[in-house]
């Protein structure tokens, strides 16, 4: 078997609402070969991975897979599940699978559910390593492919904190995006995004991050505003060390100037050689050490968010317990087997290492990692709680006096973070502490959040709740207006339609199209960015007020949605259309790829859907949120039960768009009034008109906006750029479109007849992708239309070759009649519309139908320009004539 392609789809996508792998993969000499036809197989399948007897497969009971195994299955489809099988020994809870054939011979796709997306990529991988190995009848070592994934899956998850904070937002609603590989969150949308690394919000000051990673800075504050706090010096030698600690007196701590986790931390130091001894560990981690007097009581982390104690914990030293039987060694080996301790800080736990620091407290202790501990006898393997090295924590929110939490609260302010992990030390956090009982010893940016979400002892915390009231605070919206548009015509005006009424309410509006992304007036990227990472490119975006998103039949198939929920779907019609592509051969499959938009709709926002289409219906079916219906025809049983049982809908009646609310009618404005219609009569631009309406309706823009926008939306260069524009060259007229289908074709033919020219010439072509029964179509269509045709190419040849293109159209026009001495072919498409605007007579009115907007406008600004000059000169040399 050979993979082809790996493809990630991180949002909702056509196979399902969760992220998948789609893995595309040639299956050779297999093919058509069945499971039971393999020998021993599927029992050696078994025994390697018997956790393959619970799956329960398209039976829907458990067993169902290994029926199939002894019935007979495809080597595809067992792949899938061992994928899965993997992915569930690391603890995932994924159940979607599914494999299909996709073309001649040999080639399939495999469709699988992940969490991890770096993780479900390697499993996949590692599926087909165990799936060839055991076909060649290889032995295979699951524990070192398990140790591996296991390592990928602890480099690549979220952390604790991380992970407790992208649960809550997915609890809430919260669209949540992880930005990178690493633990950066984006919560929300838009303006009203935040974001989050660990426990860093955005709005966490440079400057109050590094005030409390300077230590005794952060202590000077505080003790500029009377909070106890340890005294203490920095040290830069060991000499200077010493003699600080002579002079505040010992027992002091040793820790690093500017260190973190607890690393090179050394307390309760009571005589000069072991404080040269820990000086020397803490010089390790930093340039400097800081000496402070060592005070003594329980190590308490108070977590401070948005002005409140959110949880206390009380952090405990890594020990373990004897037996008289195992060596300190044998039991740090033991509790390291506790399945809640990890490697680092994927588990609720860290593991308890017995490092230098660890071997200079047993020395103190006058033992070493071989002693015998009595049974009962506790070994502390350090002085600090960190859970980072092994610490465990006690949950006592409700025990911290109310004067401890104050102060905790102030040192939050006083070092500008707006959440903080205070490390406090009193006998009893229950009692206000004093300069004689207890201390603030450090503030933290980015706290931990391990030890009040998965305390050893007493009650779990949701302190990622608390963080998202603070960023989120209630009344406080966490996204902005979401407008998907998809179909297939129509979705690039329907979008720049919809974003023109929305900044005409004073809206900043983040735009994707064929044409480029667009944050308000800017065009950030030029080109076709209708897929899901433009989308996600706009929804980042922090200064937008609403999103307009295109969204194309081929960012959907290939990637899925770049967004989660929209507050509006709209689906402008289905079409004969991109059929032979990924898989998509019927109008039918072309709907189920478009449905994805309309199902991914909030379920109190709107579906716009198309009345007077065949495919509606269908959709109907699929949606889950409220509808609003449009028609042209303004007829028909669907509009009309849709109608009677209070469905709101837009409508013309001939001469108005009109608009149902649910209980009566309205004028919204007359469609001769509507410049993009060309009076009322270029019908698939009233069918655009009717459904932008539609949309903006369902985002409660008011009916005077709406009127507004579509009175002054115009059909040019600076609204609708490239979609039917019309330019003045004096004697003859060029119209630039992008029309690239049989409908888009219709509609241009119908408008340029209706435009009163005396001779009609074309430029035409089609993309290289299109079924060769289309582009014959579009032949026959401009033989009908044009008077002289002027066939050009693609510069993208989509798979076809140099010619191809054009030949069929040529044989399509000249077949149909045509007089093959009007029909010029210039692959170029520049130079073919220059050919035209050369060859155009008084009165013509040249089309062209474009690949490529930009080149085709400035070769028409050329024109324009010479041929204002040229009647500036005219106009010169008659007023010398008159003055003579």
């Amino acid at each position: 078997m050979k993979i082809h392609s790996i493809q990630s789809y991180r949002g909702r996508n056509i196979y399902t609402h969760k992220p998948v792998i789609r893995i595309v993969f040639d299956i050779g000499e297999l093919e058509g070969v069945e499971t039971r036809d393999l020998g021993d197989f599927n029992d050696r399948l078994l025994k390697l991975l018997p956790g393959l007897s619970k799956h329960h497969c398209s039976r829907g009971r458990e067993g169902g897979f290994v029926e199939r195994l002894r019935e007979g299955t495809y080597i595809g489809h067992v792949t899938e599940h061992v994928i899965l099988e993997l992915e569930y020994l690391l603890n995932y809870d994924v159940f979607y699978g599914r494999t299909r054939f996709l073309r001649e011979p040999s080639v399939y796709y495999m469709v699988y559910e992940y969490i991890n997306e770096r993780c479900g990529i390697e499993c996949g991988k590692a599926g087909f390593y165990i799936v060839r190995k055991l076909l060649a009848g290889e032995s295979i070592d699951l524990d070192a492919v398990m140790a591996n994934l296991a390592r990928i899956r602890t480099e690549s998850e979220l952390g604790p904190s991380t992970k407790a904070l992208y649960d809550e937002a997915v609890r809430r609603g919260i669209p949540v995006t992880r930005v990178g590989e690493d633990s950066i969150l984006q919560l929300g949308y838009g303006r009203y995004q935040r974001r989050i690394e660990a426990s860093l919000t955005d709005t966490t000051a440079c400057i109050s991050a590094d005030v409390v990673g300077n230590k005794h800075l952060t202590k000077r504050l505080l003790a500029d505003f009377n909070i106890p706090v340890p005294r203490g010096d920095i040290a830069y030698s060991v000499e200077s060390a010493v003699m600080t600690a002579e002079e505040i007196g010992y027992p002091v701590v040793v820790k690093p100037f500017d260190g973190n986790q607890g690393k090179g931390v050394t307390l309760n130091i009571t005589d000069e050689r072991q404080l040269r001894i820990a000086c020397a560990e803490a010089l390790r981690h930093s340039k400097a050490v800081i000496v402070e007097r060592y005070i003594k009581g329980k190590d308490y982390r108070i977590l401070v968010v948005g002005g409140k104690v959110s949880a206390v914990a009380e952090r405990r030293p890594p020990f373990v317990v004897g037996d008289g039987i195992h060596t300190v060694r044998e039991l740090v080996d033991i509790e390291n087997r506790n399945p809640l301790r990890g490697d680092d800080h994927e588990k609720p736990l860290t593991k308890i290492r017995i490092d230098d620091v660890a071997k200079q407290l047993l020395a103190r202790r006058n033992m070493d990692e071989n002693h015998v501990p009595a049974e009962g006898e506790i070994i502390y393997l350090r002085e600090n709680g960190n859970l980072s090295t092994g610490g465990t924590a006690r949950d006592c929110t409700e025990e911290i006096h109310p004067y401890n939490a104050e102060l905790a609260v102030r040192a939050a302010r006083i070092t500008g973070l707006d959440i903080a992990g205070i490390d406090m030390t009193a006998e009893d956090i229950s009692r206000p502490i004093d300069e004689s009982n207890g201390a603030i010893l450090e503030v933290n940016a980015a706290p931990g959040l391990r030890m009040h979400l998965y305390p050893s002892e007493g009650k779990r915390r949701n302190v990622a709740g608390d963080i998202l009231d603070m960023l989120f605070p209630e009344g406080r919206p966490f996204t902005i207006p979401i407008v998907s548009v998809t179909g297939t015509n129509g979705k690039t005006t329907v979008t720049r339609l919809i974003g023109y009424a929305l900044t005409l309410r004073g809206m900043k509006v983040g735009m994707t199209t064929t044409a480029g992304i667009y944050i308000g007036d800017e065009c950030i990227l030029e080109g076709d960015n209708t897929g899901p990472v433009s989308a996600a490119t706009v929804l980042s975006d922090r200064e937008i007020d609403a999103a307009v998103l295109e969204t194309a039949r081929g960012g959907i198939v290939k990637r899925g949605l770049g967004y989660d929920l929209a507050d509006v779907g709209v689906i402008t019609n289905i079409g004969d259309d991109h059929l032979g592509l990924d898989g998509v051969e019927t109008l039918e499959d072309l709907a189920f790829v478009k449905a994805l938009v309309i199902e991914a709709v909030k379920p109190e926002g709107y579906a716009v859907l198309n009345a007077d289409d065949p495919m509606t219906p269908y959709f109907l079916e699929r949606v889950k949120s409220r509808v609003i219906l449009f028609s042209r025809s303004g007829k028909g049983d669907l509009l009309e039960r849709h109608v009677k049982s209070g469905g709101p809908a837009v409508y013309s009646n001939g001469s108005h768009i009109m608009l149902f609310d649910g209980k009566k009618s309205a004028e919204i404005i007359k469609l001769e009034d509507v410049p993009i219609t060309f009076g009322g009569i270029l019908d698939c631009n009233i069918e655009n008109s009717l459904a932008a309406t539609a949309a903006l309706y369902g985002l409660k823009v008011p009916a005077r906006i709406i009127r507004m926008a579509l009175r002054s939306f115009k059909p040019d260069n600076k609204t609708n750029p490239g979609r039917f524009n019309v330019f003045d060259l004096g004697d003859f007229r060029v119209m630039l479109d992008y029309a690239h289908n049989s409908a888009g074709y219709r509609e241009v033919a119908k408008l340029a007849s209706s435009m009163g020219a005396k001779r009609l010439v074309g430029v035409v072509g089609m993309p290289g992708d299109r079924l060769d029964r289309n582009i014959t179509e579009v032949g026959e269509i401009c033989a009908k239309t044009f008077s002289r045709i002027y066939i050009k190419e693609d510069r993208d040849p989509r798979g076809r070759k140099p010619g191809e293109v054009a030949a069929l159209l040529y044989n399509a026009i000249a077949g149909a009649g045509f007089k093959k001495e009007n029909i010029y072919i210039i692959r170029d498409e520049v130079k073919a519309l220059e050919a035209a605007i050369v060859g155009a007579r008084a009165g013509d009115l040249v089309v062209m139908l474009y690949e490529e907007f930009g080149p085709a406008f400035e070769l028409v600004q050329k024109y324009r320009r010479e041929m204002e000059r040229s009647l500036i000169s005219e106009i010169a040399v008659g007023d010398v004539g008159t003055l003579r």
